[in-house]
């Protein structure tokens, strides 16, 4: 590894955001414990089974709440799930909307009683925390509901996944639990990427709302305000994440960064929007940027100095060499900071024999 880097910039643990292409909760938690060990300092359930293509699933619980109906005739299948939106039909008042269970706090049960159980066995290190990732409410209703509806059941599911998360905090001792929200569908609001029928936009933007400075309120700030309502919700005693991301869909983004700007203006805007410490960022770094331009904007992160900052420099292309370069160009920028490794997105829409190699390539770079 190039002096420069090594002289300024410390590496530090090793984050894996979400989704592993393994087949059950227990073979992830028990490979990554075994793979990485004291590099990571909390391990999720790998998002097996429905979850394994993110929020996709949330498809069948919009279906299931009466007053919703699906728009277009024949199904728009998306990895084995129909993704057409639904709308209100009229028959029941938007605040009164019911949604029944969304999965998750039943996932993560499950998984914690394999978490535990492993622990025991002395798989998992003492100390290590049992990590849920949950979408913010913003990504399921965009996907799952049309534009002028949006606003109106926004709230409702917010109130559904705040009741998953209040089941998770009851199954789960605060101690154990690390809870990562992801932020993905706000940079394509952000970033006004066509997703399908033209460019993204925000049902909030430019209506009128005000940031806490009092100035008008912009898409990220609108993005961060809603997020971190959600956020709140997590105990102090909790450790708290955000995984920024720009889309993992057939392994690309919705829109290339031009660089770390944007990602930086929605976190800052967290730091300032989320009443309480947030433990950890992650943020990607695109494989074909490994110089400075990209990572420049990281110089104004305003994050706590304990706040844990991961950087999505692992590519399965490129392997240790191409993360060395990408970490070289980070530290001309953040000089003394220490950030940890990660892969830009989670990796369960991979190839399933390409996991242990990736996992090993954290191992790897934070070796050297």
């Amino acid at each position: 590894m190039p002096d420069s880097l090594t002289s300024n910039l410390t590496l530090r643990g090793a984050h894996l955001v979400g989704s592993v292409n393994l087949p059950t909760a227990r073979d992830t938690l028990r490979t990554v414990a075994t793979r990485l060990g004291s590099h990571a300092r909390r391990i999720p359930d790998g998002e097996a089974g429905e979850r394994f293509h993110w929020i996709l699933f949330q498809g069948t619980r919009f279906e299931a709440v009466e007053g919703l109906s699906r728009v277009g005739g024949e199904p728009v299948v998306v990895a084995g799930f129909d993704v057409r939106p639904h709308v209100l039909d009229g028959s029941v008042p938007a605040d009164e909307l019911q949604f029944g269970p969304l999965g998750y706090a039943e996932a993560a049960r499950a998984s914690y009683a394999d978490f535990v159980a492993l622990r025991a066995e002395g798989v998992i290190a003492p100390g290590t925390r049992f990590q849920v990732c949950l979408p913010s409410p913003l990504a399921a209703v965009t996907t799952f509901v049309a534009p002028a509806d949006r606003a109106a059941v926004h709230p409702v599911y917010e109130a559904a996944l705040v009741r998953e998360l209040e089941e998770i905090l009851a199954a789960v001792p605060a101690e154990d639990l690390a809870v990562q929200v992801d932020l993905a569908t706000e940079f394509a609001f952000v970033e006004g990427a066509n997703l399908g029928g033209g460019a993204a936009r925000a049902w909030f933007e430019n209506d009128g709302g005000r940031g806490a400075d009092g100035a008008a309120e912009d898409v990220v700030q609108g993005c961060a305000v809603r997020a971190a309502r959600f956020a709140a919700h997590v105990p102090a005693a909790v450790q708290l994440g955000f995984h920024l991301c720009y889309g993992d869909v057939a392994e690309k983004h919705f829109v290339e960064p031009t660089d770390t700007g944007r990602l930086v203006e929605m976190a800052n805007s967290l730091v300032v929007a989320v009443p309480r410490p947030i433990t950890w960022v992650h943020l990607p770094v695109p494989i074909d940027r490994d110089d400075v331009a990209y990572v420049a904007p990281l110089a104004q992160l305003a994050l706590d100095a304990a706040t844990e900052l991961y950087l999505g420099v692992l590519h399965h292309e490129d392997g240790a060499a191409g993360a060395r370069r990408r970490l070289a160009a980070v530290a001309q920028v953040l000089g003394e900071r220490t950030v940890g490794v990660a892969t830009e997105c989670g990796f369960g829409r991979g190839p399933s024999e390409r996991t242990a190699a990736l996992l090993d390539l954290h191992v790897e770079v934070l070796a050297a």
